[in-house]
């Protein structure tokens, strides 16, 4: 059993996830992107799945999921009353529904451990048009792509691995996140 404060907090830690009121509706974005939204109610929740899997998850469920109004089935989505809904489902649901709006190198973060991905988390709250010197004082990142400035070794090596890698796990001193380890 679960209730909507139960997805909030697995929710809300995720990168780029931001929750807004729309209508007299909670709805959760990433951009401009809705990925989960509560019914008026909080009884409900619709989230981004995939249209070719649907059918077979209200099928196996039927007391739990169901399909939205017919104008919202072209879209990616399902629906889930949360009262029968087990919290480990509503879990992966939710993730599952997140990783369909972000880059796919942010896909790993909420399996990492807790400061990992906290970590992440508030550095994707902070403005990435600039560099970020825990990302890398060379890495600028803007939507969707990665530019590389300076003339160093390190620039060859980010040039032939453009794509950076979530680390392995978080450094924690005195409360704060002191460095990113890779193993």
């Amino acid at each position: 059993m679960t209730d909507a404060e139960a997805v909030r907090r697995v929710v809300l830690p995720l990168p780029r996830a931001v929750e807004r009121q729309t209508g007299g509706r909670w709805k959760h974005y990433i951009g401009q992107i809705v990925f989960l939204a509560f019914s008026k109610d909080e009884q409900a929740m619709g989230f981004g799945f995939p249209k070719e899997q649907r059918d077979d998850l209200v099928a196996s469920a039927p007391d739990t999921f169901f399909l939205p109004r017919p104008q919202d089935l072209r879209f990616n989505w399902v629906c889930a009353r949360l009262g029968p809904l087990d919290g480990d489902e509503m879990r992966e649901l939710v993730t599952d529904a997140w990783r369909m709006c972000v880059p796919r190198m942010l896909h790993d973060l909420p399996d990492l451990p807790e400061p990992t991905a906290r970590a992440w988390s508030l550095i994707d709250a902070r403005d990435f048009s600039g560099a970020h010197p825990l990302l890398h004082p060379y890495l600028h990142w803007h939507d969707k792509e990665l530019v590389l400035r300076g003339r160093t070794k390190v620039l060859a090596h980010l040039r032939q691995h453009p794509r950076p890698r979530p680390p392995d796990r978080v450094e924690v001193r005195d409360g704060q996140v002191y460095r990113w380890v890779r193993d």
